[in-house]
């Protein structure tokens, strides 16, 4: 093995079993684990966000979980800078980054694009025109804007969609236009695993999960937070379906109903991802000897 850093990705969709695989080599490999969780960072956020237990946090060095609080901006690039920040600092030979948010595992990996901070004030009028109007008009201005764009994004996410059009707002420019194309160079050697399983098994660790998690006490945190709601760290599945319970929008059958719906969504959403990466080699959650195959033969070839 040569001098360079060893930074092993562990990606794939929700309920997959990820923190588990990932505890479990990073044990093996004496190494430590970096969160690539957008939500998990919050410290407000614990049953909703499928956490780790403090239990499974205590067998391996975790960063970046509870790590800010939901009162705080955050973003995919604040979160390649602290983490490029700690891997300067990090005297292992190796480190994990697990997690299902693409978007911070490309940034620690590719590097992503600086953009200007939210405008509170731009957010808040783009945000009242989606409660007002919905979603379809903002999609129009977008194609409108910046056709590129709107081709490439998912145009059902709304925070994509607000997001690019705050960044075209306040810069006057296309957000297509301003994301450069290269990718920064990194010092460390990258090793890039995906876990998959045949869709109707991911659908009901899903399905399980979220039963899990209203055992665990989720409806209580929803209302714990419900104050908060209107956070961009609550705009998210796990969280939305049981605000809107609480508002009587329907009752707790049809919420549970909806989380589960719109966590497979997502899940889906991610893989959709995660198979643009043709460097990700991909294996069954429970492919542990394979992986561990694979690693062994990384580390000594790189």
């Amino acid at each position: 093995m040569n001098d360079k850093l060893k930074l092993i990705v562990v990606s794939g969709p929700t309920a997959i079993g990820k923190t588990d695989l990932s505890i479990q080599l990073a044990k093996a490999l004496e190494c430590d684990i970096i969160s690539a969780d957008s939500r998990q960072i919050y410290r407000e956020m614990d049953i909703g966000t499928a956490k780790p237990s403090p239990q499974e946090l205590a067998l391996v060095k975790h960063y970046f979980i509870n790590y800010k609080s939901i009162y705080d901006y955050y973003s995919a690039g604040r979160f390649e800078v602290d983490t490029i920040a700690l891997l300067k600092r990090y005297k292992k030979d190796i480190v994990l980054l697990t997690g299902g948010s693409g978007l911070y595992i490309q940034a620690v990996c590719d590097g992503i694009d600086e953009f200007p901070s939210p405008d509170p004030e731009l957010r808040n009028m783009l945000q009242g025109r989606l409660e007002d109007k919905g979603l379809d008009p903002l999609v129009d201005e977008l194609k409108r804007l910046d056709y590129s764009t709107w081709k490439t994004i998912d145009l059902k996410n709304s925070k994509r969609v607000l997001r690019a059009l705050e960044i075209i707002h306040q810069t006057g420019k296309k957000y297509s236009a301003l994301k450069s194309q290269s990718r920064k160079s990194r010092n460390f050697d990258i090793l890039k695993i995906g876990l998959d399983m045949p869709r109707e098994e991911l659908f009901e660790r899903i399905n399980q999960r979220v039963d899990r998690m209203l055992q665990s006490g989720l409806l209580e945190e929803v209302k714990s937070l419900k104050p908060c709601r209107d956070l961009t760290a609550l705009q998210t599945v796990g969280y939305t379906e049981f605000f809107d319970y609480l508002d009587r929008k329907y009752d707790l059958d049809e919420a549970v109903r909806l989380c589960k719906r719109n966590t497979r969504r997502y899940a889906k959403r991610q893989l959709t991802w995660f198979r643009k990466d043709k460097s990700i080699h991909w294996f069954a959650p429970d492919s542990y000897d394979s992986i561990m195959a694979l690693i062994r033969q990384f580390l000594v070839s790189n």
